[in-house]
C-alpha cells in the first residue's frame, strides 16, 4: 500500500508535471529537481536546517520560523553532516518515517479488530489525497510514526516508550500535547497504576525542551506560540469560514461571495444529487447496501464536480469527526481521547486552512475509517478509487505551488 501510493505520487511529480509544465509553460524547476516537492512550509524547515531559527518583535506582521517545531529539521540537519543536501535529507526522514508509520499502524489495527479492518485501515491512511504530505518535505510522517507509536505504546502499558515517542511527537508538532489529557484520562478510566499518570506528563518534555530553547535564545519561552500571530490574530472555532465553506457547497462559490443567488445552475444541480441521494438510500435499504455503493460514489464525484475543495475538506474533517464517534466503542480508549482532543486543537486555530491537513494526522480516525470499510468493503474500493484520483490531482497543484493544506 505504502509503495503504490508513493509511485503514483514520485510518477506524477516527475513524470507527468514535466510534460504538464511544458504544455502549459510552467516554471517547476525554480529552485532545482526536487522543487515540485517543495512548497509552502517546506521553505521554512530548509531555512531552518540550513540558517538556524529566528524571532523579532514584531511578530503581527512579520512570519518568523520559530514557529515550527525542532525536530524534523534537526534529523535533516543531522543527515546534512554526511553530505546530503537538505532535500534529500528532509525527503528521506519524511518518507521512511510514513514508511515506519504505516507498519506500525498496521501492526496496532490489527491487534484492535483484525486483519481486515487492518488492510482497510492502512489503505485509508495511504490513499488518503492527504498522505501526500507523508511523501514531500513536511512533517507529516514523522508525526504519524512518533504519535502511533506512543498510542501503541500506551496502549499495551509500554510506559516507557509510550513518555519517548510522546515526547518525540511534541518535539515534532504542537498537536502532540493532545496525547497529554489522552493518556491522564485514559489511566483514570481504566483504572491504571500510578506509573501511566507518570507517563502522561513525560509528553510535555518534547514543548519544554524546545521553549528553553526559546527562552535562550530569544528570551521568550513561548516564542513559538507568539509567532503564531504572523499566521493567524486570533483562536477559537471559526465558524465564519466553515459556514462559508458550506454555503460554496450548497450555492457555489460565486453565489456565497455575492450573497445571494445569481447563478441558479449550481444550486439546482445540488439539489438534483441530494434527492439522488436520498432516493438511492431509500432503494438500498429495500435491495442492499453494497448494490447501491457505486451508485453513491457516481454522486460523489457528481459533488465533487460541482463543490470542488470545500467538499473535501468537509468531509474529511467532519466526517472523520463522526466516524470517530461513530465507531468509539471499537476504539482504545487511549485512541478515541486522543482523537476527539486533537480534534479541539485542530478546530481552535482561527482558521479552516490546513484543519483538514492537521486532522489527516490523527491517526484514530482512519481506524474508524478500517472498521467502515471492512463492513462495506465495496465502498471501501469506490471510495480508495476517488481518493486515489484526488490524490493525483494534488500532485499537480503541489507541484505548481498551489495551496492545499
Amino acid at each position: 500500500m505504502w509503495l503504490s501510493s508513493r509511485v503514483l505520487i514520485f510518477l506524477m511529480m516527475f513524470a507527468v508535471m514535466p510534460i504538464i509544465a511544458k504544455i502549459s509553460n510552467i516554471v517547476i524547476d525554480k529552485y532545482g529537481w526536487w522543487d515540485v516537492l517543495f512548497a509552502w512550509d517546506s521553505v521554512w524547515y530548509y531555512k531552518i536546517a540550513t540558517s538556524g531559527y529566528n524571532y523579532g518583535p514584531d511578530v503581527v506582521h512579520n512570519q518568523y520560523a520559530v514557529a515550527f517545531f525542532p525536530l524534523y529539521p534537526l534529523l535533516s540537519w543531522i543527515l546534512m553532516q554526511f553530505g546530503l543536501s537538505f532535500p534529500v535529507a528532509g525527503l528521506l526522514v519524511n518518507n521512511l518515517a510514513f514508511f515506519g508509520a504505516v507498519i506500525l499502524f498496521y501492526v496496532w489495527v490489527q491487534e484492535i479488530g483484525g486483519e481486515d479492518t487492518a488492510r482497510w485501515a492502512t489503505a485509508a491512511l495511504v490513499w488518503c489525497p492527504y498522505s501526500l504530505y507523508g511523501t514531500v518535505i513536511y512533517t507529516e510522517g514523522l508525526f504519524l510514526l512518533f504519535s502511533i507509536s506512543a498510542l501503541r505504546a500506551f496502549d499495551k502499558k509500554q510506559y516507557v516508550w509510550a513518555g519517548l515517542w510522546g515526547a518525540l511527537s511534541t518535539a515534532t508538532r504542537i498537536t502532540g500535547i493532545a496525547l497529554l489529557p489522552a493518556f491522564f484520562l485514559t489511566a483514570w478510566i481504566t483504572r491504571r497504576r500510578f506509573t501511566a499518570y507518570i507517563t502522561s506528563f513525560a509528553v510535555v518534555c518534547g514543548v519544554l525542551v524546545y521553549s528553553l530553547y526559546c527562552a535562550f535564545k530569544f528570551g521568550d519561552p513561548l516564542a513559538f506560540l507568539h509567532a503564531q500571530r504572523g499566521w493567524r490574530s486570533s483562536a477559537g472555532f471559526a465558524w465564519q469560514g466553515w459556514l462559508l465553506m458550506l454555503k460554496q457547497i450548497i450555492i457555489g462559490a460565486k453565489n456565497a461571495r455575492l450573497g445571494y443567488i445569481q447563478d441558479v445552475l449550481h444550486p439546482m444541480l445540488f439539489a438534483i444529487v441530494i434527492v439522488s441521494s436520498l432516493l438511492l438510500w431509500r432503494q438500498s435499504k429495500l435491495q442492499g447496501y453494497s448494490r447501491a455503493s457505486y451508485g453513491f460514489l457516481i454522486l460523489l464525484i457528481a459533488l465533487w464536480v460541482i463543490a470542488s475543495d470545500p467538499l473535501i475538506q468537509i468531509v474529511l474533517v467532519f466526517g472523520g469527526l463522526y466516524l470517530l464517534w461513530h465507531f468509539r466503542s471499537s476504539l482504545p480508549w487511549v485512541a478515541v481521547i486522543y482523537g476527539f482532543f486533537s480534534y479541539a486543537i485542530a478546530l481552535n486555530t482561527g482558521l479552516t486552512a490546513s484543519v483538514d491537513r492537521y486532522v489527516y494526522a490523527i491517526a484514530p480516525v482512519f481506524i474508524a475509517c478500517g472498521f467502515l470499510f471492512a463492513k462495506y468493503p465495496r465502498c471501501g474500493y469506490a471510495v480508495m478509487g476517488f481518493c486515489g484520483f484526488i490524490l493525483t490531482t494534488y500532485c499537480v497543484r503541489f507541484a505548481q505551488d498551489l495551496w492545499l493544506a
